[in-house]
């Protein structure tokens, strides 16, 4: 599913860029021994990432079904939160998250033992957990929470979740090495908005999760159903669903959540965006290695 890949790919990118540029630091400063700090903080992030993904898989399969819409809903709107917060914040910091990021090893490398290995778990267990909520929400978008999953339906969120993850791992490690070269800027501007049109599916989806818990009305109020144009067993209708979370059969409030959402997103997107734009046409000068 090509949001998961996306998702995976922007999460996994901006979490290899954060250990690409403590680890490059590390060693160009001379401070090579505190690598296995980093690492450690990497992996204890990633164990935590994996085990709260498992754990809410697990947990969902013992509820009631109105339980089950209830919190799936109020997940969604969380997940919808933290994609929001990332778009602004990785369209706001691409050009400053190296000195940032290069400020606090300089602070926790004088301090005590842990303290790097905090900064790196910080630094991806962020990722890692944003990552494991969203696709949690996703996959129980796409295979429905009112069917009987198959292997094959919840396995292919995460495979694709996963090739995303994997290719931002080798992106990372060429970056690093000096090999490819790309613009983090446009990079994350049209995954960026992309992003804004997926969350908002994601926000609709959780609406209607409400509706079916009975916490929120209009269950059978529709704005449109185009079910005969589009039919949800169809190729194209599971794309759409995969990707956007569109739903033939939209209520009024699913249409009124999901406008709500893209209009000013959208706008204060671009807005940033513009601005972006404008300052970095100024020749004032860049931090030492805010390329990463």
């Amino acid at each position: 599913m090509l949001a998961n890949y996306l998702i995976g790919l922007r999460e996994g990118l901006e979490a290899a860029l954060v250990v690409s540029i403590l680890v490059a630091y590390l060693v160009k400063t001379e401070r090579r021994h505190l690598l296995p700090r980093i690492w450690l903080g990497v992996a204890v992030a990633i164990a935590l990432s994996v085990a709260v993904t498992l754990g809410l898989g697990l947990q969902s399969r013992k509820f009631t079904f109105e339980t089950q819409e209830l919190i799936g809903g109020t997940l969604s709107l969380v997940a919808v939160a933290f994609v929001t917060w990332m778009i602004f914040w990785m369209a706001g910091a691409a050009r400053t998250i190296g000195s940032e990021l290069r400020g606090r090893i300089d602070v926790a490398a004088d301090g005590r033992a842990w303290s790097l290995v905090v900064v790196a778990f910080l630094a991806v267990g962020r990722e890692g957990l944003e990552t494991a909520l969203i696709l949690w929400t996703n996959t129980q978008a796409a295979i429905g929470r009112d069917l009987a999953p198959t292997a094959q339906q919840t396995a292919e969120p995460l495979v694709a979740a996963l090739a995303g993850i994997l290719t931002a791992v080798v992106l990372g490690y060429l970056i690093y090495r000096g090999a490819v070269s790309i613009n983090l800027t446009r990079f994350f501007t049209w995954t960026g908005a992309f992003l804004v049109v997926v969350a908002a599916g994601v926000l609709a989806y959780g609406v209607h999760d409400l509706q079916e818990a009975g916490f929120l009305p209009g269950l059978h109020t529709l704005a449109f159903d185009v079910s005969h144009i589009i039919a949800p067993g169809s190729w194209y209708g599971t794309l759409l669903k995969g990707v956007f979370n569109f739903s033939p059969a939209t209520t009024v409030l699913e249409a009124i959540a999901w406008v709500a959402y893209v209009v000013p997103v959208s706008y204060l997107f671009f807005r940033m965006t513009r601005r972006r734009t404008a300052a970095s046409s100024h020749p004032t000068p860049v931090p030492e290695g805010s390329n990463l």
